[in-house]
């Protein structure tokens, strides 16, 4: 029995030297971590620096467009030369330049629309970080009051092992005095031995709720980890007069991100329907270009050689005289140009070949496989479905709020009776502790006493962090935050 009193005491005092040794984090440092470092917050910001270049992206469309390009390269067999466009079969170097610029003069305000839409999707995008760095508020508050809970449950058991133990103790001298019989001490002992295992259940408990904690804070899980606790009885809280639903009901719809979120994503649809309407209809562009090229031919002439050959049967009269006509003999000697003489002539060519054009384009979407007219109507389905969300946004919030309301009613009602509860449980209790000193009942019925204390404490323990909860959850959707 000693040696188990002992490894009781070695865990307790452990938990309690690791307690001291570990930096200890309250709500509000919890709270601002998560929102820093939880996954899925960082996820939302990626989605509203997504959301943001898009905006941005439509911005720029409004602007003329410009490109530069310029090839180099060689021509084989059967092409065109681009400096005569005609057919050769000389192999040519060439080089081109071509600059082109344009900008939309007219499309049925799509590029407008399509700004006014990113923008509101970028603004919902950004209060939607706002939206789950609240869900993970909550989650933490909720995993925060947890630990708290199974911490109080293990001093509760600890407490208790200590009352067990020192029953025990003086019945055991009382059973060596033979006052009482050996059963009693038994009995004793095997209610130590619960009393432990429900010890180590609460421990067990207890560092479950720390792992899920420190998983939604996103830290490793082998890091020291503690919470600071305050006090539950001194723990501010609203009076329930001033949380009446349908008054945190109206402030939360003007302070919670979710309402915003769905709004301005209904106006985002707004005009992303018009953007897709003037999709259907002509679009005027206005461009220009500058262009020039130079070509060569690989091959240049080292000799020509004229003279006369074959005679022809034809004949030229001069003075009287008849001449025979010889055909020409002309022979040609060609050769491969080095690599500089390839260039030669290239900034004369590129003068002469300069060229300019601009001139006015216009777009009529005749026939584009529906592709057009079903974007619009996809579009204005969007529409509708972003105003159900406005619509379920706040029949959700408008639920959540009066069922908190209930539940905080509900709990605050638990947590009095259950206060009572405690009250008269611990008065039998001691009634049992004195009538069991004087043999008057059977250690049986001191620990069914015990174990209706123990029982009872637990359930207030848990009733009151439910109700502190409740009021906290209460007080978030009036637009107070978190705080403890």
């Amino acid at each position: 029995m000693k040696q188990f009193i002992t490894l009781i005491a070695c865990c307790t005092f452990g938990v309690a030297f690791s307690q001291q040794t570990t930096e200890k984090w309250d709500l509000r440092k919890m709270v601002d971590y998560a929102m820093k470092n939880n996954i899925s917050v960082k996820q939302t910001a990626i989605q509203a620096r997504i959301a943001a270049i898009q905006h941005q992206a439509n911005k720029l469309a409004v602007y003329p467009t410009a490109n530069l390009s310029s090839g180099i390269g060689m021509q084989f067999g059967r092409s065109v030369d681009p400096t005569t466009n005609q057919f050769t079969t000389t192999q040519l170097l060439f080089n081109d330049f071509n600059l082109s610029s344009g900008i939309t003069v007219y499309n049925w305000g799509r590029l407008k629309n399509n700004i006014a839409s990113s923008n509101f999707a970028s603004q919902a995008a950004i209060a939607d970080i706002e939206r789950a760095a609240n869900d993970i508020a909550l989650n933490v508050a909720t995993y925060y009051l947890a630990v708290l809970s199974s911490k109080q449950q293990i001093e509760i058991a600890q407490t208790q092992i200590e009352s067990t133990a020192e029953q025990l103790i003086n019945t055991r001298k009382k059973v060596t005095a033979g006052s009482l019989p050996e059963l009693n001490a038994a009995e004793l002992e095997a209610r130590l031995a619960s009393d432990s295992i429900n010890y180590f259940n609460a421990t067990s408990n207890y560092d479950q709720n720390i792992l899920n904690l420190k998983a939604l804070l996103n830290i490793g899980l082998a890091t020291p980890f503690d919470i600071e606790t305050p006090t539950l009885d001194k723990i501010p809280l609203e009076p329930l007069a001033e949380l009446e639903p349908a008054v945190v009901l109206q402030q939360a719809l003007n302070t919670l991100p979710q309402q915003k979120v769905a709004n301005l994503r209904y106006k985002s649809a707004t005009y992303a329907v018009k953007a897709a309407k003037g999709g259907m209809y002509p679009t005027i562009t206005f461009g220009g270009g500058l262009g020039t090229n130079f070509a060569n031919s690989a091959n240049k002439i080292k000799n020509v050689i004229i003279g006369a050959g074959a005679p022809t049967s034809s004949y030229v009269t001069v003075g009287g005289t008849n001449y025979l006509v010889y055909q020409p003999s002309i022979q040609i000697t060609q050769g491969k140009k080095s690599f500089s003489e390839m260039w030669d002539g290239y900034g004369v060519q590129l003068n002469n070949n300069f060229r300019q054009n601009f001139g006015f384009q216009i777009n009529v979407p005749l026939f584009n496989n529906g592709s057009a007219k079903l974007n619009y109507e996809n579009s204005k389905l969007q529409l509708q479905q972003a105003a159900l969300a406005i619509d379920q946004s706040k029949l959700k919030l408008e639920q959540d709020i009066y069922l908190a309301h209930n539940n905080a009613v509900a709990a605050l009602q638990r947590f009095n009776a259950s206060q009572k509860t405690v009250e008269t449980a611990e008065r039998s209790y001691d009634y049992a502790k004195k009538r069991y000193e004087v043999g008057l009942i059977t250690t049986l019925d001191l620990i069914t006493n015990q174990n209706n204390l123990l029982q009872a404490k637990l359930t207030r323990l848990n009733n009151h962090f439910d109700y502190v909860f409740r009021m906290k959850l209460l007080e978030f959707y009036k637009g107070q935050g978190l705080k403890l």
